[in-house]
């Protein structure tokens, strides 16, 4: 197979897609089936050694297959995971390794779709992997970049992804506009304004019309651990206290391992011997026994994700209803957790404000007022929910909302930036 084709490849924190030329017009690739999405997610199955990914990886470890889910690895680029090793089985995979798979996957798609191979790619990247850490976000785009060329590919260039979010939307624009571009995935959170036309679908060099782009490490995954940690890590013992090592003190009980239980990328860390004997202590000095205990079953049965899984599909409920009832009841009969908008909302204010400040910077970095705004273009799961999407809107009142593919759309205008760097 010739390696004469190119793709746009969107490693997400939550979803990823490809997209590459199919009978002459850039399309999202198949991944998982016809879906053109594919979950984060790995799992690895200890009976046969085999790999899964996607919705496939959550069906095993949803039906109790012995193995090792690991999702959300996008996070661990530009972290203190990024270079350290995990124990799978017999074998030992770096972090690097592990996403590799997710991106040996993709770039398979894609060439089964396009009928050639693919050497060539535009890799999406957030404005920051890593807030306000120069070094470190380097340091992530360059590791992401090592595992693409590990897979195979050979000439790599990156794009922001809300500006490849633009590039999709201005596929469908009849007239010159400034376009606000809110990118609000799994991981990230991503502002970029756009001067967008019919003309400019043909322009090689869009660099003039992009004013303005800026980001925040907030985005789904963020806001599942703050639920998380608001509505059910209290239940398993955070904020209770335990008696001191020595005398008579009362103290609060460490966080570290609720912010662990509540933390996508973080979760497997807690299954280990070290871990346990520390539970166990925890356990014999708590004022709160019954709690500790839970949490103590929670980690010896690894239902960690479980949690996760539960809080999430919760989070998404409350994207379309005022409640949601967060179901967790195969770690405990009857645990069953209610959740609202209004828990959400106080669970995440903090990172709402974060959220507005980001928004207000990038129109003074395009010296725009939000009046002059003529349309926002939301993509991105979390733009789903409704107090995020209120903040993305709430400073351009003339604007038209526009509804992107909330998966598709940063994978649709990489492989459009593709074609126009390596078509």
């Amino acid at each position: 197979m010739s390696s004469r084709s190119f793709c746009g490849l969107d490693f997400g924190t939550s979803n990823s897609t490809v997209a590459c030329q199919i009978q002459g017009r850039i399309e999202l690739a198949s991944v998982e089936g016809e879906s053109r999405t594919l979950p984060s997610s790995v799992f690895f199955d200890f009976a046969d050694g085999s790999v899964s990914f996607g919705r496939a990886a959550l069906a095993c470890y949803a039906e109790g297959v012995e193995g090792r889910l690991m999702r959300s690895l996008k996070s661990v680029l530009g972290g203190s995971l990024m270079d350290e090793t995990t124990r799978i089985k017999s074998r030992v995979y770096t972090y690097k390794e592990i996403i590799g798979l997710i991106v040996a996957r993709l770039k398979t798609s894609a060439e089964r779709a396009a009928g050639a191979g693919v050497a060539k790619a535009v890799l999406g990247r957030p404005v920051h992997f890593v807030d306000d850490n120069p070094a470190a976000d380097r340091a992530a785009r360059d590791a992401l970049e090592e595992i693409a060329r590990a897979q195979g590919f050979t000439e790599i260039e990156f794009q922001y992804e809300p500006i490849a979010a633009a590039l999709a939307y201005e596929q469908t624009v009849e007239r010159e506009q400034y376009a606000l571009i809110a990118d609000i995935g799994g991981g990230t959170s991503d502002f970029s304004i756009v001067r967008v036309s019919p003309e400019g679908r043909a322009r090689a060099d869009r660099g003039q019309d992009v004013l303005a782009n800026k980001g925040v490490h907030i985005g789904g995954t963020d806001i599942d651990r703050l639920l998380s940690l608001r509505a059910v890590m209290p239940l398993l013992g955070l904020n209770s206290e335990r008696r001191g090592d020595f005398g008579a003190k009362i103290l609060p009980v460490a966080n570290a391992f609720f912010v662990d239980l509540a933390t996508w990328h973080r979760i497997n860390l807690l299954y280990t011997p070290k871990v346990a004997r520390e539970l166990q202590s925890m356990l014999r000095h708590s004022l709160s026994p019954e709690l500790i205990e839970r949490l103590i079953a929670v980690v010896e049965s690894r239902r960690g994700h479980s949690i996760a899984l539960s809080i999430e599909a919760a989070k998404i409920a409350l994207s379309t209803r005022p409640s949601a009832a967060i179901d967790l009841t195969d770690i405990e009969r009857d645990f069953v957790v209610e959740a609202n908008r209004d828990i959400l909302r106080a669970a995440i204010a903090d990172r709402l404000g974060a959220l507005a400040r980001t928004l207000d910077d990038t129109l003074a970095a395009a010296g725009l007022t939000g009046e002059r705004i003529d349309a926002v273009f939301l993509t991105g799961v979390s733009t789903a929910i409704p107090a995020v999407r209120a903040v993305a809107t709430a400073r351009t009142p003339r604007a038209t909302i526009v509804e992107g593919d909330l998966f598709g759309a940063v994978g649709l205008g990489l492989g459009l930036d593709a074609r126009r760097k390596f078509g």
